[in-house]
């Protein structure tokens, strides 16, 4: 099967809202400045792609990281719209996994987080029908 792009985004600026304010706050200091530059620079090379079988996840400015995510591994998907982000129109989709390796992938401060968080269950139901994947849970 053919793998397609459901999303594709990075998080917005607005991540860096509290580190911006301080900064601004000690601009006579120099070093400010360079922790605001470094928080950009963090937040706008962070990609986050999304296909119909799994999410990649590439972050870092001067060492790259990319993580994938196997959608069929997904068990919940949760949407969070915390005061300020729901202020700007924001919201993070939280995924909740049988990943060992990584058991909570956030997807922060996203648009359209109400969109996307339907999309990823769509595509999560697809795929887990397509591999034969159950969720069992022992208590």
């Amino acid at each position: 099967m053919e793998e397609k792009e459901i999303w594709n985004g990075s998080p917005s600026q607005w991540t860096n809202f509290g580190t911006y304010a301080m900064c601004i706050i000690f601009c006579l200091l120099i070093f400010p400045i360079f922790i605001a530059l470094w928080r950009f620079l963090v937040v706008k090379t962070w990609k986050i792609k999304i296909t119909n079988q799994r999410l990649i996840e590439k972050k870092g400015v001067l060492s790259k990281t990319t993580e994938e995510l196997e959608l069929y591994r997904v068990k919940d998907i949760r949407l969070d719209q915390p005061f300020f982000y729901r202020l700007v129109g924001l919201s993070n989709v939280i995924l909740v996994t049988s990943d060992r390796t990584n058991p909570i992938v956030t997807i922060p401060a996203v648009t359209d987080g109400k969109n996307l968080k339907e999309k990823l269950r769509t595509a999560v139901d697809i795929r887990r029908d397509k591999k034969g994947v159950r969720e069992t849970d022992f208590e």
